[in-house]
């Protein structure tokens, strides 16, 4: 807090003058840059915040590798270590997704607790609270996501397994997952604004995740599925992403879809993140606005 309001001298309370654009863009990414600052100082004081979030994935991995994997075919093929590397991008893509709640329970209690309403009472840019607040939800999944990667090599987990990659194509599917979690975190963003508690928040954040991951291809081929269904999964944005790490990382599961995301998965994934930070953020930042007069 005392970094917030360190950036807050010498406004007397009101917002900041801003002299052009340039200069007011530089001072919403300063603004920014300060409460991510400062949620991140909360999160090292509060370990347990990156402890739980990582025990979730790491029991998926093992559950879904030992308990399923000799009996899921992938590719024809009902091997586990073949089923280890095609659940792989489906893990990481649910564990970026799902520090929607997080990020949505984190707002919200800001809210409840009136802090959102000091953020107010200081000279800066409205949007900023929740890009900061956004962008220190990155660094939080970022780290899960490296966290999770090891654990994924010491239980066999391997890149390059059905086909040809290289590290620049590997670093571009961690990329395309760090956008699509920050992506979701906008969702989380909209969420935690929109209810009264951080409990509700936690629950509304995580309710529609379940189907977005489950009515996908991160844990079945969606071929197996009844068509209606499958024409749901080749089209759900979390498909796309968790299709274009697979093939960046050339481990199996290779669509043989007609669907343009199944097709063009990389480009949908960019497509589908883009517009999902543009949307949400926009309606964000608006509900931020008129429930903070």
């Amino acid at each position: 807090m005392s970094a917030v309001a360190e950036a807050g001298t010498g406004g007397g309370g009101g917002r900041r003058p801003v002299a052009g654009r340039g200069s007011g863009v530089r001072q919403s990414w300063r603004d920014s840059l300060i409460v991510a600052r400062r949620n991140l100082i909360r999160m090292t004081r509060i370990p347990e915040i990156v402890l739980f979030g990582l025990i979730q994935p790491v029991m998926f991995v093992v559950l879904f590798t030992y308990v399923f994997g000799g009996s899921l075919m992938v590719g024809g093929s009902t091997s586990a270590a073949d089923y280890r590397n095609f659940l792989m991008a489906g893990i990481f893509a649910q564990t970026v997704t799902f520090a929607t709640a997080g990020a949505g329970a984190g707002i919200a209690e800001d809210m409840h607790k009136g802090l959102i309403d000091r953020f107010r009472a200081l000279p800066m840019a409205r949007g900023a609270v929740l890009t900061g607040r956004t962008l220190a939800d990155l660094v939080q999944t970022a780290l899960t996501v490296l966290i999770l990667a090891s654990v994924a090599l010491l239980l066999g987990w391997r890149v390059g397994t059905n086909g040809d990659t290289d590290a620049f194509r590997v670093a571009a599917g961690f990329g395309l997952l760090m956008l699509c979690g920050y992506a979701f975190t906008w969702i989380g963003a909209l969420i935690g604004l929109s209810v009264r508690s951080p409990e509700a928040a936690t629950n509304g954040g995580l309710i529609w995740l379940f189907p977005v991951t489950f009515i996908s291809n991160a844990f079945v081929d969606p071929s197996n599925m009844t068509p209606w269904l499958r024409h749901i999964a080749e089209w759900n944005p979390f498909s796309a992403i968790v299709q274009a790490c697979r093939v960046l990382w050339a481990n199996p599961g290779q669509s043989t879809s007609d669907a343009w995301p199944m097709q063009h998965p990389v480009w949908a994934s960019l497509a589908y993140s883009v517009a999902i930070i543009v949307i949400f953020r926009t309606l964000s930042v608006r509900k931020y606005r008129s429930a903070t007069v």
